[in-house]
């Protein structure tokens, strides 16, 4: 179900629609599958991280490269699993 929250909406966009499959795949699917239960801390970590270049995003998903401190911690280490990827 789609969401009514422009801000929800924005995000989901953001994330579906980086330039390249893969980053749609690995940003699109964290964001469809755990967007639900986040706090506004949260939102906001991923909004910041939706500014980020794509190939470091999924060096970081992947890594491949560290995580810059500012992403540092739970998020990126959920989003590193990878296990809610759908193809």
């Amino acid at each position: 179900m789609e969401s009514d929250d422009p801000r929800l909406r924005r995000l989901k966009f953001r994330a579906w629609h980086r330039g390249t499959r893969e980053a749609d795949y690995t940003i699109g699917c964290y964001f469809d599958r755990f967007h639900r239960d986040w706090s506004e801390h949260e939102l906001a970590w991923f909004e910041a991280l939706l500014g980020e270049e794509d190939a470091d995003i999924l060096g970081w998903a992947l890594g491949t490269l560290a995580p810059p401190e500012r992403f540092a911690g739970p998020m990126m280490a959920r989003m590193q699993r990878l296990d809610y990827v759908r193809i």
